[in-house]
């Protein structure tokens, strides 16, 4: 299973999709907030930055262009500094804009946020101050902008509506999209508002509404999955659609599809961080599956991981391939295998660094194993949680003029060797004379050699620290080396 679905998430890329919907400006403001106001009991936030990116249909948008999905944006901004940044930073996404009605009637929705920081490090939102106009668009407007949207339809292979209740999906509109799209036999997912009626939505393929918005939508008298799972093909049938994706957050999503009994992918545990932006990543990662010819079960996988992987994050903040390949190796264990491309495994690290873990990098040829390598591996392990060890080629070992008798042992056999070991957790291999270039790719927070380095001066020190990390220079067991035990082999001697 999972090797098949590493292979859809290769297989995501140049497929294009129309995403319609209410385009949101999100501001973060940053602070410290260590005391308490003494004109009234609030916090006092001492602003330190602002950040500011696309949310609504702009963060759908922006997790498509992540997964390298071409997006054609259909909405409207008003007439103001605010849609300016939205259309300006969705242009710089490579987001098609062409769509995206300029209007005089409305503001452009924006959403401030005020984060406080504790110590500097621990975030917490503080209050949301909202921008926005709801009502629906002049009638002028509609027309055009229906117009923009209707003639795109042909050329996408799946068509995406995000509904955030601010009056751009209409009744109408809505049925005229989703009218279309069937004549051309494109598929239509629907991130529902927060509504009691998804009778707009109908004919839809999928609607997918959190558990939340499932029970409201659905009237189910709790949350709880037996429930959902009754009540999701009722829900099904009043609405006319195709199915939902129901996202269960640590049970997982249940998938609903017509006439078929509604099945439950679960989850693994996650620390959940922040939830602001998980329906987007969960709309933006169907959409890329659907279109890149993946099964709905498949999709539905693959949602759970993108879903999973951005409520670890704060903010809405968009999830790559590389992140997705990266958490479906972790949940394999040592099935994934320890010998990895240095791709992959730069992509598994950053996600490990950013759930805590401390990665440990070591390198070295590892000719010949012996009781010096041994200790020196249990050494690394207890400076972190993942010991990475660089093995070098048999072209580099070759550069470094060891003896024409160098390497004994080939490289793949060596790798073997080295990813036996209980203290190794991961073997990667470079060609290039020194490991300059793959420490800067891994990035670790840990660089260990033995103290003969002391001297010569480790290669790679200079970017662990300027990244904040340390370099660890270990005793090496006296008299055992792979020289000098070739040398007594060579001479007939015992090793």
């Amino acid at each position: 299973m999972v090797s098949e679905l590493i292979q859809c998430v290769h297989a995501i890329g140049g497929q294009r999709v129309l995403l319609v919907g209410d385009l949101i400006l999100d501001r973060y403001v940053y602070g410290d907030a260590e005391r308490i106001s003494p004109e009234a009991p609030v916090q006092v936030l001492c602003k330190r930055r602002e950040e500011q990116r696309v949310g609504g249909a702009g963060s759908v948008a922006a997790n498509l262009r992540e997964l390298g999905i071409e997006v054609s944006c259909c909405g409207a901004v008003g007439l103001d500094d605010t849609g300016h940044r939205v259309r300006a930073m969705l242009d710089a996404l490579g987001v098609c804009t062409r769509g995206i009605l300029a209007v005089n009637d409305r503001i452009t929705t924006a959403k401030t946020r005020f984060i406080g920081m504790a110590q500097h490090r621990h975030r917490q939102q503080l209050i949301r101050v909202d921008e926005e106009v709801t009502r629906p668009l002049g009638s002028d407007n509609a027309s055009r902008l229906e117009s923009l949207i209707l003639a795109a339809i042909p050329d996408v292979a799946v068509v995406c509506l995000e509904d955030y209740d601010k009056g751009l999906l209409t009744e109408k509109l809505c049925r005229r999209i989703i009218e279309l799209a069937h004549r051309h036999g494109k598929p239509v997912l629907v991130d529902p508002a927060r509504r009691s009626d998804y009778r707009i939505y109908r004919g839809a393929t999928i609607l997918t509404p959190n558990r939340n918005e499932f029970q409201l939508a659905s009237g189910s008298p709790d949350g709880d999955v037996e429930t959902i799972k009754a009540y999701a093909p009722k829900l099904i049938e009043c609405c006319d659609v195709g199915g939902l994706l129901i996202t269960l957050d640590r049970e997982g999503v249940l998938l609903a599809e017509r006439n078929r009994p509604p099945v439950v992918v679960p989850t693994r545990p996650r620390a959940v961080y922040d939830n602001t932006g998980a329906g987007d990543a969960v709309l933006a990662m169907l959409a890329a599956s659907l279109a890149a010819g993946a099964t709905l079960r498949q999709a539905a996988e693959l949602t759970n991981i993108a879903g999973g992987l951005e409520v670890e994050k704060f903010g809405c903040i968009p999830i790559s391939r590389d992140e997705i390949v990266a958490d479906l190796r972790l949940s394999t264990g040592q099935a994934g295998g320890k010998i990895r491309k240095r791709d992959e495994l730069a992509s598994e690290l950053a996600l490990r660094k950013s759930r805590g873990d401390t990665v440990v990098f070591t390198n070295g040829c590892f000719d010949l194993l012996h009781v010096g390598h041994v200790r020196f591996f249990e050494q690394c392990r207890q400076f972190g949680t993942v010991v990475v060890v660089a093995l070098n080629s048999d072209e580099s070992v070759r550069a470094q003029n060891k003896g024409p008798l160098r390497p004994i042992v080939p490289a793949e056999q060596r790798a073997e060797v080295l990813a036996a070991l209980q203290t190794v957790d991961y073997v990667v291999m470079f060609d290039e004379p020194t490991p300059e270039e793959i420490v800067r790719q891994l990035n670790p927070d840990v660089l260990v050699k033995g103290q003969d380095w002391a001297e010569r001066g480790v290669v790679g020190r200079a970017h662990v620290e300027g990244n904040g990390g340390r370099v660890v220079l270990v005793p090496l067991v006296e008299g055992v080396s792979t020289t000098g035990i070739v040398q007594k082999i060579q001479q007939g001697g015992t090793p």
